[in-house]
């Protein structure tokens, strides 16, 4: 720690927490080496499963050096605060990933299009076709068969992006192909 404070080892874990606050970096491994296996205990517990807690720890420190600043040791204590932020990054995660079922249909979007196909489609006839037909698309129905089809991107990775539930998602995709289907037609 800098100006003379105790090192990261002597230091209390509110005081850690400050410190990351004040984007010291030595500060955040000191919390994660003394918090990481308590709070990895804790993902697991609510994912049951070892690799989806480790992204989900993982998430939580993120959020932590994002909001050290949030921390009130007057409202409780770092440990429980900490566990927190654990907890709903864990939730977040099961719940992101506990509605993404990708299926075998290739109209759904969950395989992306390899880029020399989509280079081939869109120098040709059918190509001029397909941006007219995507033109007279709905903006949020075009904006997410892009996302998909050019960009690759799964459905629950477009969700996020826009921040919008995997199943509108999934539905603005779905009626655009169908509608892009009858426009080629």
């Amino acid at each position: 720690m800098r100006d003379g404070a105790a090192p990261a080892e002597e230091a209390t874990l509110p005081a850690l927490i400050a410190a990351v606050a004040r984007g010291e970096q030595a500060a955040l491994r000191g919390v994660y080496d003394r918090q990481a296996a308590r709070l990895f205990g804790v993902a697991n517990a609510i994912l049951r499963d070892r690799e989806m807690a480790a992204d989900a720890l993982h998430d939580a420190f993120l959020k932590l050096a994002a909001r050290a600043a949030q921390f009130d040791p007057a409202r409780g204590a770092a440990e429980a605060w900490l566990a927190g932020i654990v907890r709903h990054a864990a939730l977040d995660l099961a719940r992101r990933r506990g509605r993404e079922m990708p299926t075998d249909d290739p109209g759904l979007g969950d395989t992306p299009v390899p880029p020399a196909a989509l280079e081939q489609v869109a120098a040709s006839e059918e190509g001029r076709r397909l941006r007219e037909c995507l033109l007279a698309l709905e903006e949020s129905r075009r904006h997410g068969i892009v996302l998909a089809f050019v960009h690759g991107l799964s459905h629950a990775q477009i969700a996020a992006r826009l921040e919008l539930p995997l199943g509108t998602v999934k539905g603005w995709i779905r009626r655009g192909l169908l509608q892009l289907r009858g426009c080629l037609a």
